[in-house]
């Protein structure tokens, strides 16, 4: 049983899939650096990222791959599920040993399996674009608060920079502890050094709140409240359509 050891990024994946075809060993298990090693195992390798293989190995697969491959290959790893790295390798490599892409051949079980993980990355990108909640802080930004299932903030960044382009916002992941922040000009990564001052609904203090904030959240409850109709409730239907995971982050299902 061969382990390769690297640090959980896509460009180390990327490095030791080069690696492995330098060393003409395929790894049957993958960890990340510091975790414990199985208890049998033959050899172990640790492979420090490197961005000039990283790179070699991304222009063989664009080689292969169409765009569209090779999106199957970025998104589903932005699904951060169990052992999803040694699946992309999986397919990376049949696709790179292949005379012509699989990428299509739903027939292998690995080719199958990430399109479907990629189709469910896809589907949370699309919740996420659909009930983001932004709030208006006192300084004029915009800040929405949200855990998706899986990692897909980087994916929804081009839907909010066009869609809000003259305003200032920031999209933070609650999850994942991290977030956008655009200036109307560019878009940057941000983490917080202190644990941020919201609770556990995402709701911004009133003295961070921009005062019209406050006076619209108050609207937009009741102009909910004055459309439902009771007698029409279906909370089935409703569930369906608006999971409630998303429900603690929606102005509307707020109390006040």
């Amino acid at each position: 049983m061969v382990i390769y050891i690297y640090d959980k990024t896509f460009e180390g994946l990327l490095s030791v899939v080069f690696e492995a075809y330098f060393r003409k060993k395929f790894p049957d298990g993958l960890l990340a650096e510091g975790e414990p090693l199985p208890l049998f195992y033959n050899e172990a390798i640790s492979v420090a990222t490197d961005p000039e293989k990283s790179e070699r190995v991304w222009k063989g697969l664009e080689k292969k791959l169409s765009r569209g491959g090779l999106a199957f290959l970025t998104q589903s790893w932005l699904s951060e599920l169990p052992e999803v790295d040694l699946l992309l390798l999986r397919y990376m490599r049949k696709n790179l040993d292949a005379p012509i892409s699989l990428e299509l051949n739903f027939g292998d079980p690995d080719v199958l399996e990430v399109s479907q993980i990629w189709k469910k990355v896809g589907q949370e990108k699309s919740r996420i674009i659909q009930f983001a909640r932004f709030q208006k802080t006192a300084d004029d930004t915009y800040f929405a608060i949200l855990e998706p299932l899986y990692n897909v903030l980087p994916l929804t960044l081009s839907h909010f920079k066009n869609r809000f382009a003259g305003q200032s916002w920031l999209l933070y992941d609650n999850k994942r502890k991290y977030g956008y922040y655009y200036d109307t000009e560019t878009v940057t990564e941000v983490r917080f050094e202190q644990e941020p001052v919201w609770g556990g609904n995402g709701k911004l203090p009133d003295e961070l709140l921009a005062e019209d904030e406050k006076q619209f959240q108050q609207l937009w409850k009741s102009y909910f409240k004055a459309l439902t109709i009771k007698e029409r409730v279906n909370p089935k239907l409703h569930r369906q359509h608006l999971p409630t995971r998303f429900w603690k982050y929606l102005t509307e299902k707020q109390g006040g």
